[in-house]
């Protein structure tokens, strides 16, 4: 896989910065350490899905786990998607994205997405899975790789935004799906994320965390003024090459009613490196393990 050398270049650099602009070592070690938690809660809340379980319980039983272990500030709560929801099905309005009382039943597909902030560290991971056997749905996340290797070729030849946008959808299409990442505000497949500042109190607005939304609204201020945007969509505003910083990745895979994706954290360098350019910042993840587990099989 393309993305197996991400690994190796994450290590390389925790003892060296990595480029000229960008995240330093024990940025890299903070971050990671921040999305390694979100994937462990989201590990240990899907092995605890039974049918019956609604969607505002399991954003609860996220949000639950995360604060036992020390997470009192968020980029966006908890959120939980069942069935055709996980496909985004009738979504027309923001309001439709928060958990619901749709309960979980046997052979639904679900998503857990949450993006929590630990020690001023933000991530932001979407994990996918099904409650019980669904060769669909293995055939998705299996499928949904190609677009991790892809994102990170193209980023790392500097192609505009806009561009791979464009050929994660020419993808999607020759897989014989259609873009659900096109249904979120704005048509985003990733965002920045950041520091934040640590504070005792940690108040939210409509889901999300009021301090790592000025950080995002800073970067789209200073983007604005030098020509890029930290929202990666399908429009002009994303018709400019990668910019360097740390990037919350979400291909979103439908067909017909059912939805799969990731999320993970993609780090952009300045380095002329291509290897050290771009480059995934954790492989040891469920959905990249889960790819290998296939693949050796």
């Amino acid at each position: 896989m393309t993305g197996g050398t991400a690994g190796t270049v994450a290590d390389r650099a925790r003892g060296r910065r990595t480029g000229g602009a960008g995240p330093g070592p024990a940025e890299l070690d903070g971050f990671r350490a921040a999305q390694r938690l979100a994937y462990a809660c989201a590990e240990a809340v899907a092995a605890q899905l039974r049918p019956g379980v609604t969607e505002r319980e399991a954003a609860r039983m996220q949000r639950e786990w995360l604060r036992e272990r020390g997470v009192r500030d968020w980029f966006h709560l908890p959120f939980a998607w069942f069935g055709d929801r996980t496909a985004f099905a009738g979504f027309r309005v923001p309001l439709q994205f928060f958990p619901t009382e749709r309960r979980l039943a046997p052979g639904m597909p679900f998503v857990l997405d949450m993006a929590p902030v630990h020690r001023g560290f933000a991530a932001d991971i979407g994990y996918s899975g099904c409650l019980g056997p669904d060769p669909l749905h293995d055939r998705m996340m299996a499928d949904l790789l190609a677009h991790r290797e892809l994102v990170l070729r193209e980023v790392r030849e500097r192609r505009p935004l806009r561009e791979i946008y464009e050929d994660v959808d020419r993808l999607m299409a020759r897989q014989g799906y259609t873009n659900r990442h096109r249904a979120y505000p704005f048509g985003v497949i990733a965002h920045t994320v950041g520091r934040v500042e640590r504070r005792r109190f940690s108040p939210t607005v409509f889901g999300f965390g009021t301090r790592a939304l000025r950080g995002l609204a800073s970067d789209a201020v200073r983007g604005h003024r030098e020509g890029w945007s930290p929202l990666w969509s399908p429009y002009r505003v994303s018709d400019h090459p990668p910019h360097p910083g740390i990037w919350a990745v979400e291909p979103h895979l439908g067909f017909r009613g059912t939805g799969a994706k990731f999320e993970e954290i993609l780090v952009v360098t300045d380095s002329r490196d291509p290897q050290e350019s771009a480059f995934w910042l954790d492989d040891d993840l469920p959905h990249v393990r889960r790819g290998q587990e296939g693949s050796a099989a």
